[in-house]
């Protein structure tokens, strides 16, 4: 059997795969928005002297792009999802959580030595700042998604009791945090808010797996995310932008903003208006098995896709100055940054063929 057949095969008939086709478009978007706004700078006059810039502040006219590429809203409605339908015990508790965690311990194990070798041999300060700052900030995610998981009984039993009314606390919780933001006072509060801001699409996935949001929820999703998020903007003086922009003063994404909420909510009443469609095209084994292998791996590449970005860094500094590759991120930068996006998509192939062998997989539901 070819590969295609062996994946189409091996796949539960039971399977949801519109979940696996939005959890896939979540990694690819969270993948290359990483890879277009990481722009790593080197001094021309010390090559090893990096720092990091990002493209956005003088472009506004990006700004809708991380509106299609944030798309961690996504994630975490796949992830509530996945927890209504999975086992509840507590054992099967602390196996998803030791699922979640062990890439990031291969991760450690690899770029802690890595790190110290770099410091060892005397790299400038700017660029080991550089590499800790775009391997650990990642792993926020994790942190939340973790912390997720380990309430997700809990989060099941709201649902079930209060339907979509159970998003009401963590949207409020959100709203607090915007307007208490700015105050120190309230910097307390702001773990609370990204968990509450994260835990509404959780607690939206955790609803379509009990049938408690149907298709028609679309139609509300779609236009009530889009004219909540523009009103944010243009009355309220939120960023444009769904991710942090330098000199922006705050970010829609540190905690998660209403605007935040907003763009997830758009984001998912789309995919349930495409779903059917979705559903047909992904039985089809071509679509399907590409699909499921990014599932498969999706730790595994969340955790090593900035490390592509730093070894073709690297690999760079032997070649001189690359456009789109360690210059400042200014004139045609993005355009040539897009022509490097297959480079660092190939070497993050690679080391996902070395470590996802030694993480595991994610297993369909029984």
């Amino acid at each position: 059997m070819s590969l295609v057949a062996r994946i189409e095969a091996a796949t539960p008939e039971h399977r949801d795969r519109t979940i696996d086709g939005l959890r896939a478009v979540a990694i690819v978007g969270v993948v290359v928005g990483h890879w277009l706004v990481s722009a790593l700078v080197s001094d021309p006059t010390r090559p090893s002297d990096w720092h990091g810039a990002s493209p956005l502040p003088d472009r506004p006219a990006l700004i809708p792009v991380t509106w299609l590429l944030q798309t961690l809203g996504l994630f975490f409605f796949a992830g509530g999802f996945a927890a209504a339908r999975a086992d509840g015990g507590h054992r099967a508790l602390v196996t998803r959580v030791a699922r979640l965690g062990r890439p990031v311990l291969v991760l450690a194990a690899v770029w802690v030595p890595a790190w110290l070798l770099l410091s060892a041999v005397g790299a400038p300060d700017d660029t080991l700042h550089v590499v800790r700052s775009l391997l650990v900030h990642p792993m926020w995610f994790l942190l939340v998604f973790l912390t997720l998981t380990g309430f997700a009984p809990l989060l099941r039993t709201a649902v079930t009791r209060y339907r979509l009314w159970s998003l009401v606390l963590p949207l409020a919780l959100v709203a607090v945090s915007d307007v208490t933001r700015h105050l120190d006072a309230a910097a307390w509060l702001h773990p609370v808010a990204t968990v509450a801001g994260w835990a509404a699409p959780y607690l939206l996935g955790i609803a379509l797996a009990q049938d408690a949001l149907p298709r028609r929820a679309g139609l509300v999703l779609l236009p009530a995310g889009v004219v909540t998020g523009a009103l944010l903007v243009l009355v309220a003086g939120y960023p444009a932008s769904a991710v942090g922009v330098p000199g922006d003063g705050w970010s829609n994404l540190d905690p998660p903003s209403l605007f935040a909420a907003a763009l997830a909510a758009a984001q998912l009443g789309v995919f349930l208006l495409v779903r059917d469609r979705l559903a047909g095209w992904l039985r089809r084994p071509i679509v399907w098995a590409p699909v499921a292998g990014l599932n498969l791996m999706a730790m595994t590449v969340y955790c090593w896709h900035q490390s592509a970005l730093l070894l073709v860094g690297f690999a760079g500094m032997l070649a001189g100055p690359l456009p789109g590759l360690l210059d400042e991120p200014a004139g045609a930068w993005p355009v040539h940054r897009l022509l490097w996006l297959p480079v660092f998509a190939l070497v993050l192939a690679g080391l996902c063929a070395i470590f996802h062998r030694v993480t595991p997989s994610r297993r369909p539901p029984p």
